[in-house]
């Protein structure tokens, strides 16, 4: 039993301590940031948000991000953060993680990056600790490092997006990872970055009282105070112009393909950018393809896509959490089509921000040239997401900090 053997319990009055902490520190406070990053980059573009956030509001914090995926050290940082990128994984369509270059074994993998997380944690000696999404981290990498920092009295927050899956699959998984027992253990608040008006985790999750006493809803990541957001370096692109963006792009090749064969409306140019986790055959077909569309300009990765949204007349996306937040923060007129495997999380949400009126979804088994293409021209008006969801995420997050640094 993992409670048993692979974690030292902690006694009721220590945990109770660790979960209560007050901060009083001499020296200038210290937040840690950890996202897995198995597929795509939407949890450092998250943790980044926010650690800018904490950063303008505090400039003697101190902070580091653990990432885990190489990109990462394209994206610039504020000054007093820095960040320690892990080797990577690789998620599979079955959901699995496998080492994404380095070698085969995965089980050597999650060695290598558990001692790495334990190490830099131990160094930077942080007070309070944000995880994001995964309570013991991929492959349960977490699981040596989360009892020593209780025992220390640290901080640890759960971050989560708006949805996790459907409840039933949410159930079955949390119930085998057992990440109900940790969260008990060993942590004090979850933020969930969203808003229950769209999905509320107590009355969707099976979550016992005291779990659900510990959820916080920041509400939604205003993505335009990114701080990269203002700058001048984009593509020699026309306008208008249709932009289609598909995440990391390890399953974005079918949007991707069905972009190239639509019929962009008259007069309007088209950019493709295939994400930096696309397999590269795929890639090749994509750029095989624009040989004959010179109207179309495809890009392999872009650090900073916002300028490229925020200009775009309209977006085509797969409707990661991340790109939803930035298409919504935008206001920009946007058709995703979302995953359906191994997870529901980017169906439920889809299929509900569309009943609402603020996209346009589209069920990836209808997705094909002429749906593109009859969308494009459609031009419908779309619903302001900010007048029906909360979008004070950053404000609140940097609140929750200031209060556990200040007690």
């Amino acid at each position: 039993n993992f409670l048993n053997n692979k974690i030292f319990l902690l006694g009721d009055n220590l945990a109770m301590q660790s979960i209560s902490a007050q901060l009083h520190c001499s020296k200038a406070p210290r937040i840690a940031f950890y996202s897995h990053d198995t597929m795509g980059l939407g949890h450092i573009r998250r943790n980044m948000l926010l650690a800018q956030s904490v950063l303008q509001s505090y400039p003697d914090m101190e902070v580091l991000l653990l990432s885990g995926v190489r990109e990462s050290g394209a994206f610039k940082l504020p000054k007093g953060a820095d960040s320690v990128t892990l080797p990577t994984y690789f998620k599979t369509p079955q959901g699995q993680y496998v080492p994404r270059s380095l070698g085969k074994d995965t089980e050597r993998l999650v060695n290598i990056r558990r001692q790495i997380i334990h190490a830099a944690l131990d160094a930077f000696e942080p007070d309070i600790v944000v995880i994001d999404n995964v309570p013991r981290g991929a492959m349960n990498e977490l699981d040596n490092v989360l009892p020593v920092l209780a025992n220390k009295g640290v901080r640890i927050v759960l971050g989560l997006r708006d949805i996790i899956d459907e409840p039933e699959a949410v159930r079955q998984q949390w119930s085998k990872l057992q990440n109900l027992e940790i969260i008990r253990l060993y942590f004090s608040d979850i933020w969930i970055y969203g808003d229950s008006r769209l999905f509320d985790f107590t009355k969707e999750y099976p979550f016992t009282q005291d779990i659900a006493e510990k959820l916080r809803y920041m509400g939604y990541l205003d993505q335009r105070h990114r701080r990269e957001y203002h700058s001048d370096t984009l593509p020699n692109i026309k306008f208008p112009y249709a932009l289609c963006a598909v995440g990391g792009g390890q399953d974005g090749f079918q949007l991707a393909k069905a972009f190239m064969q639509a019929s962009l409306p008259e007069g309007w140019q088209g950019l493709l950018i295939t994400g930096a986790l696309m397999p590269e055959e795929q890639r090749q077909q994509l750029y095989e393809m624009n040989l004959h569309r010179p109207e179309i300009q495809v890009l392999d990765f872009v650090t900073e896509p916002l300028r490229l949204m925020q200009n775009a007349e309209c977006i085509l996306s797969i409707k990661s959490y991340n790109t939803t937040t930035e298409i919504l923060s935008l206001n920009k007129r946007a058709l995703i089509v979302p995953r359906i495997t191994p997870r529901k999380e980017q169906w439920i949400r889809a299929s509900r921000l569309a009943e609402m009126g603020v996209i346009d979804c589209l069920h990836p088994d209808s997705l094909n040239a002429d749906a593109l293409t009859h969308w494009m021209r459609e031009q419908k008006t779309l619903l302001n997401a900010r007048d029906v969801l909360n979008f004070n995420g950053l404000d609140n997050v940097v609140r929750q900090i200031q209060d556990m640094v200040v007690r």
